[in-house]
């Protein structure tokens, strides 16, 4: 019984995994779509005029520090650990907030200026690129708090383990995809490279 169950976590795993890649090939479109549109602004403002690279530092560092505490978390899940999984999920879940908390401030700004993705093509880009992430930041957020939710009432099952492993999957490859948005469209579009 018990290899029939590790073979389908192994199945679920892979399909996970094949989903993972669907999703690269998503950013990778959406990254091309703005490799090619970042110079046409249409007369408009460019990221070197917008962007406050400062906000995004902190942004990044947010991130990143969430990567670290979904990492712990799952140490403390493998430990079976429930309390110390929920703290280090909690923790992890206040940092994705924050990001998006700034992110939406940033849309927001933007949008206050005049500045919406109908102003030119490379505002366009620059949010269905930023926002998809975004929006799959908000998706991890809400698989967490029904995780988090779960892992109080039901607890450490194998099923919620497995679904724990597949959510820290998913929460380190929007922490990878942000570093090459955070590289290609903030620091060299507002550095003007």
């Amino acid at each position: 019984m018990s290899v029939l169950k590790t073979q389908q976590d192994n199945r679920s795993i892979l399909g996970f995994w094949i989903y993972i890649m669907t999703d690269c090939v998503l950013f990778a479109s959406l990254f091309a779509t703005y490799a090619v549109l970042h110079g046409n602004t249409n007369g408009g403002p460019t990221g070197q005029m917008l962007f406050n690279l400062p906000n995004v530092l902190i942004e990044t560092i947010i991130l990143l520090t969430s990567s670290l505490t979904v990492g712990l978390a799952m140490l403390a899940v493998h430990r079976k650990k429930r309390e110390q999984a929920l703290i280090w999920l909690g923790v992890t879940f206040v940092l994705g907030l924050a990001f998006l908390g700034i992110e939406l401030r940033e849309f927001g700004n933007l949008l206050y200026d005049g500045n919406s993705w109908t102003s030119s093509a490379f505002l366009s880009a620059f949010f269905t690129l930023v926002g998809t992430h975004g929006l799959h930041i908000t998706i991890g957020l809400l698989w967490m708090g029904v995780m988090m939710t779960k892992l109080v009432t039901v607890g450490l099952t194998r099923a919620n383990i497995r679904r724990l492993t597949m959510l820290s999957l998913f929460w380190h490859f929007l922490d990878i995809i942000w570093i090459f948005i955070f590289t290609i469209v903030y620091l060299m579009g507002g550095l003007g490279v």
